[in-house]
């Protein structure tokens, strides 16, 4: 008995191995390497059985159903969209740079109340080294009609560089967005002009780094009423040491993922760091990253990151997706500085004491109870993590729990997003998948390069006090059932209709526009925050009044939602705080938490407005169908007192 135990348990470890994407056995290095490159992500849990459709598809490009409630219409196409081609590396996906991806931002450049799109796109060792057109980022404006025109030319961000992440804040506190863009290679600080122009600042603000920094966020962390910079590391990639498999430059590893050889990494290779710049006021920045207690010794590989005020004391603090490496969790102690409790708060690993291979963070308060939640998203052949809020800074893993463990297993997992899809005043959860093996297509394991997206309408659990997250199936043709190598996605309201829109950057394709169109006609708000700037009675909160929170009262609930710059994967959604209403025609009273540390209320006098809300002034301005509103009722007219503090 005790040998078949140990069999049975070399058995398992075996699996292990095999599952995490690679295995490292030395070997000497073979006549021949087999070449492999990228692994956006390592599964560190058991390979899963496959699962197929009644039309024997694997379920990761099938399990479509005839008929339903279509949520989301594909309108790609109908948009303008579909000429612009994202593309990174070759198909065959060598390396670890080509699978990863890139995002996309959500971002109102030219101020006239409507979102328009920024693509980031990749490229090829053949346009870094001149011998072909380098693949161009787009920024897709926004015609007001339901079309996008292709403009980063004309705005001068193209980017022609090897692009990953984006995000986007008002770091001058100017009233205009601007976007940080991180490369392989020096990343961008793209400042805009005001006059639908941008002009790169990056290297005269000391934010440019080199090598691999994917994603970025901006969060004031010492309250001085201006926006700082935190930018993650992924992998150091050399390519005058390019990770083969079998040579040095993976310790003479063999690269397997299933048996199968593919690229390597992100295991065995070294990384990059974590940087934290603070913003001077000048246009400059100065790397604050070991003062502040935010250092990244080990040069975890980090993709996404969000300042995001987690314990409700009005700071912001940070969480950090690592990829198949504990995730990180600071907390703002309020004098500069942050307090590691990544592994105290329980955001490090999952409920089995796993690292999980994190690729998107989804912020947002799922149960209406004032605490943000993280949803994120993993490798096939795990459970993609929902980390409920505890209080206290503390997160428990309750994936099982609500109802989203089990049919996650199957899909690799990239953007996601807690967005309210049909309006009834509960955060519902949307995720975009997509293998990074292409050699998946090759065997029978269930799986599939390109994958469908997945939708869980937020429901009441069985005791009808909690919550949990209900699959809803892809109805044939729909939104749902489009098939993609998805990577970043966006999620905001594109038509300024009240319904919140799903825009995707997948690898090596054009992206995919879904709309929303479920059939509900519930009432929901909007709003647009504009902070206060600094004055000698008041420290200021940043212009653009990131990382503020708002608690709507309305629809017999407590809503939250925060202004963040950041997050899905390497993404940043539409900055406007959406709140479905339900059948309810009581806009409700909002409590803006502000980044000074002002706290204000403000009734909202109507249903279905986008407000803009001024720090100490109240409502300042509304949109009715993305014009100003008509309505005599008032956005004017609206009661704004202050809240003791």
């Amino acid at each position: 008995m005790r040998f078949r135990g140990l069999v049975c348990t070399l058995l398992i470890i075996e699996l292990l191995i095999l599952s995490r994407g690679w295995s490292q056995q030395p070997t000497p290095p073979p006549a021949k390497p087999q070449q492999g490159g990228m692994s956006g992500g390592i599964s560190s849990g058991v390979a899963a059985a496959p699962i197929y459709d009644k039309e024997k598809r694997a379920i990761t490009k099938g399990g479509f159903v005839d008929k339903g409630t279509v949520v989301f219409q594909d309108i790609t196409k109908a948009a303008g969209l579909s000429g612009w081609q994202h593309k990174m590396g070759v198909p065959e996906k060598n390396f670890i740079i080509e699978t990863n991806g890139s995002g996309v931002g959500l971002i109102d450049y030219d101020n006239d109340g409507w979102l328009d799109i920024y693509l980031v796109n990749g490229s090829t060792f053949n346009a870094l080294d001149g011998k072909e057109e380098t693949p161009h980022a787009a920024l897709f404006h926004n015609n007001h009609d339901g079309t996008f025109t292709d403009v980063a030319a004309k705005a001068g961000v193209t980017n022609d560089r090897w692009g990953y992440g984006v995000s986007i804040a008002d770091y001058d506190n100017d009233g205009w967005p601007d976007m940080y863009v991180g490369n392989y290679g020096k990343n961008r600080l793209y400042h805009n002009n005001h006059d639908g122009t941008f002009t790169d600042v990056a290297e005269a603000a000391h934010v440019a780094l080199g090598n691999w920094s994917p994603g970025s966020s901006w969060g004031d962390y010492d309250g001085d009423g201006l926006l700082d910079l935190y930018v993650t590391g992924y992998v150091h990639f050399d390519r005058d040491n390019l990770p083969i498999a079998g040579t040095k430059a993976v310790n003479f590893a063999s690269c397997l993922y299933r048996g199968v050889a593919v690229n390597c990494g992100p295991r065995g290779l070294p990384g990059e760091p974590d940087h934290l710049f603070h913003n001077n006021g000048n246009g400059t920045f100065t790397d604050v990253t070991i003062k502040a207690g935010v250092e990244d010794k080990d040069r975890y590989f980090g993709f996404t990151a969000i300042f995001v005020d987690i314990n409700g004391d009005g700071k912001p603090d940070l969480v950090v997706g690592n990829d198949s490496e504990p995730n990180f969790l600071y907390i703002n102690k309020g004098d500069g500085t942050f307090d590691d409790q990544s592994y105290i708060s329980g955001f490090a690993l999952n409920k089995d004491g796993r690292e999980i291979a994190s690729m998107g963070i989804a912020a947002g308060d799922y149960e209406n109870n004032g605490l943000i939640d993280f949803f994120v998203t993993d490798f096939g052949d795990d459970y993609k993590v929902m980390y409920h809020n505890d209080g206290d800074s503390s997160f428990t893993d309750v994936s099982y729990k609500v109802g989203i463990a089990q049919t996650t297993i199957p899909f690799v997992g990239w953007g996601d997003g807690f967005i309210d899809f049909d309006n009834d005043s509960w955060l519902d959860l949307f995720m975009v998948n997509g293998h990074v093996y292409p050699e998946v297509d090759q065997h029978d394991w269930g799986t599939s390069f390109a994958e469908r997206p997945l939708l869980f309408r937020n429901v009441a659990d069985a005791t009808g006090k909690g919550r949990r997250f209900e699959y809803v199936a892809p109805v044939k043709d729909s939104g749902l059932a489009v098939v993609a190598t998805a990577r970043g996605a966006a999620f905001g309201d594109l038509f300024n209709d009240g319904k919140i829109d799903v825009i995707i950057n997948p690898v090596d394709g054009p992206p995919v526009l879904l709309r929303n169109v479920n059939p509900d006609h519930h009432n929901w708000v909007e709003m647009q925050l504009v902070g206060a700037p600094k004055s000698d009675k008041s420290k200021g909160s940043p212009l653009d009044a990131t990382c503020a929170t708002v608690y709507l009262q309305a629809n017999g609930a407590r809503m939250r939602q925060d202004v963040l710059s950041s997050g899905s994967y390497i993404s940043s959604n539409d900055r406007r705080l959406h709140f479905g209403l339900g059948d309810a025609t009581d806009a409700g009273t909002a409590e803006i938490h502000w980044p000074s540390g002002a706290k204000e209320m403000v009734k909202l006098p109507a249903v279905d407005r986008i407000y803009t809300v001024t720090e100490g002034k109240g409502i300042t301005g509304a949109l009715c169908t993305g014009k100003p509103c008509a309505n005599p009722q008032a956005p004017d007219q609206a009661a704004s007192k202050p809240v003791a503090h």
